[in-house]
């Protein structure tokens, strides 16, 4: 939504997360080739903002910034005025939304959510990874909802008055509310129409890690054979079709819908996180155990 305003500039490349130091891939997909769009340097990623009008706003969508550990210190040397954008989820759900997308990405091949929270502590020590898994990192679960230690490395390096909390309930309920006071934070002009868009909520999963695999292999040329079907194929297919197609085959060969969630679980984490909303409740100012239902635990 923020592309669309005329007096935004945001790079094609969504995600580059060029600022999170310690999101580097496993030495063993260091050349893989999934890698390449990906800065690796920092003229390349200032490079990604060469065509931003020298008015506009000017900024990036790297998600896993509030995760890093690096990330807010090196916003900070890079651009003192940089204003942080964060959206805030229920730690249960957004734990069961990440590891849906984990599935879907194909970095993730244990599907049970349970298990795979267990396997945290084994996985830190370098054990029990998924062989495609490139930024193994990422699947420490629990770092992920450390809401009240994210916000303090941002509050740390940056200004209070630069740094924007959302509550992803917030944005469901009031979707153009919230883009407008985003809007205002970034000293653009709210009034500017913007097509607003339902939230990203992950609803599909991966069916076939195997399929997801072969898929990508054949898209990206992996393999002498694979290269052969590719040139075959992009000879004789208009590039439209090839990319609807292989859309297409991933929604409904690779992917399935999403497993409700397991309640029980769910009570679990909830149970098990609700100290981290009670301490983001009192770093925020605002009530989240009755936002997010934590209020309702025995």
């Amino acid at each position: 939504m923020l592309r669309e305003h005329p007096q935004i500039f945001m790079p094609a490349l969504k995600e580059p997360h060029y600022l999170a130091s310690e999101l580097k891939p496993r030495p063993e997909f260091a050349r893989d080739r999934r890698e390449a769009p990906l800065p690796r340097t920092l003229d390349a990623y200032l490079a990604l903002f060469d065509d931003a009008p020298a008015e506009h706003r000017t900024g990036e969508a790297s998600t896993f910034y509030l995760w890093s550990r690096t990330a807010a210190e090196r916003i900070a040397d890079l651009q003192p005025d940089a204003r942080i954008i964060a959206i805030l989820r229920d730690p249960a759900s957004f734990l069961r939304s990440l590891h849906n997308m984990f599935l879907g990405w194909g970095v993730e091949t244990e599907k049970d959510l349970r298990k795979a929270i267990s396997l945290d502590a084994a996985r830190r020590a370098g054990n029990d990874l998924p062989a495609r898994s490139h930024r193994p990192q990422l699947l420490q679960y629990a770092d992920h909802v450390r809401y009240v230690e994210q916000l303090r490395r941002y509050h740390a390096h940056l200004p209070s008055d630069q740094i924007h909390v959302i509550l992803y309930e917030d944005f469901r309920r009031d979707n153009a509310a919230t883009v407008k006071g985003v809007l205002r934070f970034l000293g653009v002009d709210e009034q500017l129409p913007i097509r607003t868009l339902d939230t990203n909520v992950t609803t599909r999963t991966q069916r076939s890690h195997t399929a997801r695999y072969f898929i990508d292999s054949l898209l990206k040329g992996r393999s002498p054979l694979a290269r052969t079907a590719r040139r075959t194929i992009r000879r004789v297919t208009p590039q439209r079709v090839r990319r609807g197609s292989a859309q297409a085959f991933r929604e409904h060969v690779v992917n399935t819908a999403a497993s409700p969630p397991d309640e029980s679980l769910m009570l679990e984490l909830r149970h098990r996180f609700k100290p981290e909303v009670a301490a983001l409740s009192d770093y925020l100012d605002r009530d989240l155990l009755r936002l997010w239902g934590y209020d309702e635990l025995d």
